[in-house]
């Protein structure tokens, strides 16, 4: 499949089209407030800027995150188990991509009677205790005429990750947990169900330990979006450029770029349960790459963060060892995939650092 390609589907799908509809909550909210955008956040006084994944709340012993997401109805309706597990397992993911370990949960679920809540309420239960987080409260409603829920998770982070701080002539690292399946014929690539709850645990609190150890201070989990599409959001929040290599992506067996096309997209536009993208500085490529890899997970170079606001893709071209750089002559299959100067992606009228995700996405 030619990355002009892989472009025009990207551009199209609904993991696209869902993101950038954050823009238009957030603006429309902003309008209402007597202090419009910077009514939004809590935290800008103190250098803290939101649009990330969580909402940051500063205090004196460091910064609570708080996080959300409401899950699509027809996933709700098709796989309820699954959509309670995700529900608590996204937002738990949100508050790691930030640099922050987990506290509780609550949910609000409607349903159509009990026995339609009861395996959404089972899926929470089971990534509950697996996670080790408790819920804490909540609400109900068992009189509504279709199956709904939203689940928010608070945390509380030491330092910071942030959607705000990649710097050009840092390396885009991606994180993910290839051990898994997939889920039905959604895009979900289910790499926790099955796993020991051990493991869910300690494979969480790498990106607390990252950003603690100084080895890095901007990540973004991957989303609903995918890797592309999560690579833009990070993209238009620092006000940088990227250069991504399609052949570098950590993929299952089968999902390489030059294997099975519909299966590649597939790949670019799952939310991978375990997935994260990484801005590092060359020196500190192989120390964050080493904690990752012990684990068993994927972790590699995908691209530069670059001046400018365009996300380009190609294929090959990313070599040398960690910290690889691009070569000097002109790639082949180059394609633009957003230039967020010119097209915001999820930005609105808003200005940099005022709430997006925290605004009121959808999973």
């Amino acid at each position: 499949m030619p990355t002009s390609e892989v472009v025009r589907a990207l551009r199209c799908s609904r993991g696209f089209a869902h993101k950038r509809d954050i823009s238009g909550v957030a603006d429309t909210l902003a309008r209402c407030l007597p202090g419009g955008h910077a009514d939004l956040t809590l935290a800008e006084h103190r250098g803290v800027m939101l649009g990330d994944d969580c909402a940051v709340i500063p205090d004196d012993s460091g910064h609570l995150l708080f996080a959300i997401e409401g899950l699509v109805e027809d996933f709700v309706q098709a796989m309820p188990w699954f959509a309670g597990y995700s529900a608590v397992m996204v937002n738990l993911s949100d508050v790691a991509a930030m640099g922050g370990r987990p506290i509780a949960v609550v949910d609000a679920i409607w349903s159509a009677g009990a026995e339609q809540a009861g395996p959404i309420l089972q899926g929470m239960a089971a990534a509950s205790a697996a996670y080790g987080v408790p819920i804490v409260g909540g609400h109900s409603n068992q009189r509504a005429t279709r199956p709904q829920v939203a689940v928010a998770v608070l945390g509380r982070a030491q330092a910071l990750l942030s959607s705000f701080a990649a710097q050009p002539g840092h390396n885009l690292l991606m994180a993910v947990d290839l051990r898994g399946q997939w889920e039905g014929e959604q895009p979900f690539w289910n790499a926790s169900t099955l796993a020991p709850a051990h493991r869910l645990r300690d494979d969480l609190a790498l990106l607390p330990e990252v950003a603690e150890a100084g080895l890095c201070s901007a990540a973004k989990d991957i989303s609903m979006a995918g890797v592309l599409g999560t690579a833009l959001m990070l993209a238009e929040c620092s006000r940088v450029g990227l250069r991504i290599d399609l052949s570098a992506l950590p993929h299952p067996p089968g999902h390489g770029h030059d294997e099975a096309p519909a299966a590649f997209l597939r790949w670019l536009q799952a939310f991978p349960s375990y997935g994260y993208l990484l801005s590092v500085a060359p020196d500190d490529v192989a120390a964050v790459q080493a904690r990752f890899l012990s684990r068993g997970l994927a972790c590699a170079p995908i691209g530069t963060v670059e001046a400018g606001s365009g996300v380009w893709l190609q294929r090959g071209g990313l070599h040398g060892k960690p910290g690889g750089h691009w070569p000097e002559q002109a790639p082949q299959d180059l394609a633009l995939l957003w230039d967020w100067q010119r097209e915001p992606f999820i930005a609105g009228e808003r200005p940099v650092g005022a709430a997006a995700d925290a605004a009121g996405a959808s999973a």
